[in-house]
């Protein structure tokens, strides 16, 4: 029976993949690397430094530091967030749904004051016992490293953890983690492999059931 529940960010909670892709192509390109938002698809996935490194060796740049790159895509984004950003369809709705039956966290490849800044931004703060962010783990998701860093932060065996993630990578990481997943996919990376191993794949977290969640839930 689970007892609490694991929520990525991006893409999941808060409508920011577009803004990340957005916040890439303009710094990367005013640095000459010939980047267009089909071209940011090759590194999603991949925490922002290893992005950043990615095209620098690409396509090599003078001036700024792979490190200040990193901390301008990083300022960058929560700009956006803050400017344009949005929340997902249902997210609140999952939040306290999941809130409802235990302790909820936040394990996200996103480093952590960044995550911190855009939950604050939308008033979320106050739904999550702890945040968790892969970038201080020493692997990234697939690797289930974060996702086990935040039951144990709970004190929750991880079979007793539901993840409820947006990116095949996500869910490759909470089943090797030995967890229950939600997935809910963009329409287009639907059919990816990974996708059929989720414990149920959503097209929208609005689709999450009471009913759903009280079958897997401690009473």
């Amino acid at each position: 029976m689970l007892r609490a529940t694991i929520f990525d960010m991006d893409g999941l909670l808060l409508d920011s993949e577009k803004l990340w892709h957005e916040a890439e192509v303009e710094i990367l390109g005013d640095l000459g690397v010939p980047i267009n938002r089909d071209g940011t698809r090759l590194t999603k996935g991949m925490f922002v430094a290893e992005v950043v490194s990615f095209w620098n060796q690409r396509h090599p740049w003078s001036g700024p530091s792979e490190s200040d790159v990193v901390d301008q895509i990083l300022g960058r984004v929560g700009d956006l967030v803050e400017d344009v950003g949005e929340m997902m369809p249902g997210a609140v709705r999952a939040l306290e749904l999941t809130g409802e039956r235990g302790p909820i966290v936040v394990g996200s490849s996103t480093p952590l004051p960044l995550i911190e800044r855009c939950l604050r931004h939308f008033d979320l703060l106050s739904h999550f016992q702890s945040l968790h962010s892969a970038d201080s783990e020493p692997y990234g998701k697939p690797h289930p490293g974060v996702f086990l860093s935040a039951a144990r932060a709970l004190g929750v065996a991880p079979s007793a953890c539901l993840v409820v993630e947006d990116s095949a990578a996500g869910v490759l990481a909470a089943k090797a983690g030995r967890m229950t997943c939600v997935a809910v996919p963009v329409p287009e990376e639907r059919r990816l492999p990974a996708f059929g191993i989720a414990d149920l794949v959503l097209e929208s977290l609005n689709d999450l059931s009471s009913e759903w969640l009280d079958e897997r839930f401690v009473a």
